[in-house]
């Protein structure tokens, strides 16, 4: 057995296995690296750590599991087999449908195979893809996932890489594809090693984590090849379709050719070799689109990208609320709307008040829709409340018309979409007892600080903030569970069904307002969809149209459309009525 590892700072490097040291001879081609070859093969499961110039033995950076945390020895994993499982062609991201899964909340087991047992629920939904948040390992067992480590490996308490096969396969036997939501801009406080072994990262840059992934630095061409080759591994060993890249523009890299630019490239080249499609989908705060324009343009070649701008002008309309990052959207909400359902981009270049400056810069004429994630909750928008209180049903009726007919790539949230009752707050199991009473009061001090009662704030480390979050499966089936599911069920089979609510095409999106009265009319090709954000009914400009589906009972035989209070409809044709301008 052959053991690798890339430690340029040692000056003496041992491999342990099975608990006896065996030394390491330097490469003579790859600078900084050790090798050693063990014998007789261990095999799959066999124990093995790093010790460098006599220090305790450390996990691999490479690992591909840690079957007793992250700051166990590493185990052996066999090449992945498929046999016995169907041929995976792939799901493009164009007319996708994602959502959006945490493994550890999405049953109570917390478990790859418990969620696979509810893939079946997904597939009659009409979603084509699972997003799973990161299934790297952390500290203790139940958690976000974005304080992960050991960048090549599977949490063991979800079932290690073996289990996340199984879910995997099960997802394609529904014909699910699955995206891996992947953390390349900083990792977890505790068990983190790589530092120990080499320049990781770098004091050139600071994030708000502490100091930067090193991508532009002294040593950072095996840096970048170890996050690549990572992301790779991912899709190849898993025959996943997509990575989402959490905070992208955390990744400071200064070099001519950008990391994400580097990644696109090997992603698009993988994607020719396996013969399927495969994406890269950035959360990215710049509002630029060069993150997904083509690379022969200038651009990083990113798939798609996530949209606060749509998400936080859809959520002002629903609740109002206007602190923070909301303030420039709930001026005039449905404006907002308005202008991201067409333009892509709130913040094209204007003025954000919540970051003091000019942001962002205009979307491109002609550039596709799809590229653009449409989504009403995600994990970030409801775990980082104060207490991960969801949209109400009421509130998801509006949303949901507005999501799954909107010319973006719509993305759900686990729940949404029978209107879960169960928070989804924010937890941890950090085993350091020190660095458990850090999340616990720095999550109580940042609340405190915009009004909250300290004792209000749930405790992280507390397992009931966990099993509040996981979802209630007996809700689906119960009144008013199963008629929002219906609603959304019955949209996303329209999306499919009618070429022009899946269009990607901004320029073919039209929108009339009425601020003052809480209506709006979007049209889509030669569908309308209308929504009434009032208490009360509100008549809109259209006249005709037939109705394919509505959220309530229409009235008949009106001259103009009349919604009731909190409604939403679509439409096949109708005619505009003059005088439907749109009104602030």
């Amino acid at each position: 057995m052959r053991y690798e590892v890339w430690a340029p700072l040692a000056g003496r490097v041992e491999v342990v296995v099975d608990g006896a040291d065996h030394p390491m001879r330097r490469d003579p081609v790859r600078e900084g690296w050790w090798t050693a070859d063990v014998g007789p093969d261990g095999g799959d499961g066999q124990r093995y750590a790093f010790r460098l110039d006599g220090g305790e033995p450390l996990p691999d950076p490479r690992s591909r599991r840690q079957p007793q945390g992250p700051d166990g020895p590493s185990s052996v994993v066999a090449p992945p087999t498929w046999a016995g499982t169907q041929p995976w062609h792939g799901r493009p991201l164009a007319g996708a449908v994602l959502y959006e899964l945490h493994v550890g909340t999405f049953t109570r087991e917390g478990t790859f195979d418990a969620a696979a047992a509810r893939l079946g629920h997904l597939a009659a939904l009409g979603v084509t893809h699972v997003e799973l948040l990161p299934v790297c390992p952390f500290p203790g067992t139940h958690g976000w996932g974005y304080d992960g480590v050991s960048l090549w490996a599977v949490h063991e308490p979800y079932g290690g890489p073996a289990g996340l096969r199984r879910f995997v396969a099960a997802a394609h036997r529904h014909g699910l594809g699955v995206v891996l939501d992947v953390v390349h801009n900083h990792l977890g406080p505790s068990g983190n090693h790589l530092s120990r072994f080499g320049p990781y990262f770098t004091d050139t840059h600071t994030t708000p984590w502490g100091a930067a992934v090193n991508l532009d630095a002294p040593g950072s061409d095996e840096v970048r090849a170890y996050l690549v080759g990572s992301a790779l591994a991912w899709i190849r060993d898993f025959r996943l379709d997509g990575l989402r890249l959490d905070a992208v523009h955390a990744l400071v890299d200064t070099r001519a050719v950008h990391f994400l630019e580097e990644l696109s490239r090997a992603v698009d080249a993988l994607a020719h070799e396996v013969g399927r499609p495969l994406f890269l989908i950035a959360e990215s705060d710049l509002n630029d689109p060069r993150t997904t324009a083509d690379r022969e343009a200038g651009g990083l070649g990113l798939h798609a990208q996530w949209s606060d701008d749509f998400h936080h002008a859809l959520h002002t309309a629903l609740t109002g609320e206007s602190g923070g990052y909301y303030a420039d959207f709930a001026r005039a909400p449905l404006a907002a709307l308005a202008r991201t359902l067409s333009g892509g981009f709130f913040h094209d270049g204007s003025h954000s008040s919540f970051r003091g400056r000019g942001h962002g810069r205009p979307w491109p004429a002609g550039a596709s829709g799809h590229r653009l994630l449409g989504y009403a909750q995600t994990h970030d928008q409801i775990g980082n409340r104060a207490l991960g209180d969801r949209l109400t049903a009421r509130q998801l009726t509006l949303a949901a018309a507005l999501v799954l007919t909107s010319p973006f790539t719509p993305m759900l949230f686990m729940g949404e979409e029978w209107g879960a009752a169960t928070a989804w707050q924010y937890f941890t199991d950090h085993p350091d007892p020190a660095l458990a009473e850090a999340v616990r009061t720095g999550r109580r001090r940042e609340f405190a600080a915009h009004g909250w009662d300290a004792a209000e704030i749930p405790d992280p480390q507390d397992p009931a903030t966990r099993l509040r979050s996981c979802l209630d499966w007996d809700e689906p089936e119960r009144v008013p569970h199963d008629r929002l599911l219906a609603w959304y069920r019955t949209l996303i089979a329209l999306r499919r069904a009618e070429p022009d609510l899946g269009s990607p095409d901004l320029a073919a999106t039209a929108v009339t307002y009425d601020e003052a009265d809480g209506w709006l009319l979007v049209r889509r090709g030669s569908l309308h969809v209308a929504v009434n954000f009032a208490d009360v009914p509100r008549t809109l400009p259209l006249h005709g149209g037939e109705v394919l589906a509505s959220s309530a009972e229409l009235p008949h035989g009106e001259a103009a459309l009349t919604l009731p209070g909190w409604t939403a409809a679509v439409l096949r044709g109708g005619q505009a009525l003059r005088g439907g301008a749109v009104r602030g």
